[in-house]
Parts: structure tokens; C-alpha cells; sequence
């Protein structure tokens, strides 16, 4: 299973480390300890992900101030296939990005739910990589 350390967790949802630790600390997802360190399963992160992408404050995070055409680091937090095509669902910062690409493409990558991944945008275009 994916985890990810409290400062990987705050970048991928555009919040400070002292938020992402404050959330942990009430439960607001859940996070276990490997190596003396604190981590997040990532469905767990890619569920409070989700949460958050309809949240009136997510305007006044770090990632606002982003470009929607560079990379955009986050978090899938659906993929949905069928035979030929899958629809890549990732939470980056504020924004919600869906991503079109063949299944073969999606499977090779390894998307899932709570894998990092990278959303290249430019125009209507959505390009996802692992980083």
C-alpha cells in the first residue's frame, strides 16, 4: 500500500505541513507510524482529497497561485475503465483534473487510487505522469 509522509501529504493538497498534522492529530484522516515517522495510507489521502476539492476555503491554499497549464503534482483519486479507455481522476492542490488515456496506458502507470501522479495541462489537453 501507498503511503505518504506528512510533507508529501501537505503539497499534494496545497496545505502547510502544521495543517496536514493538525488534521492527523483530529482524525480527519487517518495515519498510522512506520519508522518513527507519521504516514497517511494514500486512500485514505486521496478520500480527504476529494473531500476537500468542493471546500469553500480551498481558494486561499499554496497551489491557488498556480498556472493550470504546468505541472500539477497530486494525487489520483479515481480511475474508472472499461476495455479500451480509462477516465484518471487526481486532486491537485485546489483543482480537480480528469484525464482521458487508454486502459493499457493507465494499467502500465499503475494509477490508483492514492498514487501520486502528475497532470501536464495545456489547453484542454490533461497529460499524466508518475513522477
Amino acid at each position: 500500500m501507498m503511503t505518504y509522509r506528512i510533507a508529501e501529504a501537505a503539497e499534494l493538497l496545497g496545505v502547510s505541513d502544521d495543517t496536514m498534522r493538525r488534521w492527523t492529530e483530529a482524525g480527519r484522516v487517518a495515519s498510522t507510524t512506520e519508522a518513527g515517522r507519521t504516514v497517511i495510507p494514500g486512500a485514505d489521502l486521496a478520500a480527504l482529497a476529494e473531500s476537500l476539492a468542493d471546500h469553500p476555503d480551498r481558494d486561499a491554499t499554496r497551489a491557488a497561485a498556480v498556472s493550470a497549464r504546468n505541472r500539477l503534482a497530486g494525487i489520483v483519486t479515481k480511475v474508472t475503465k472499461d476495455t479500451v479507455m480509462a477516465q484518471v481522476d487526481l486532486i491537485c492542490g485546489p483543482y480537480r483534473m480528469v484525464s482521458l488515456m487508454s486502459t493499457e496506458a493507465a494499467e502500465e502507470l499503475g494509477l490508483a487510487p492514492g498514487v501520486r501522479a502528475i497532470a501536464s495541462v495545456k489547453s484542454t489537453n490533461v497529460v499524466v505522469e508518475r513522477p
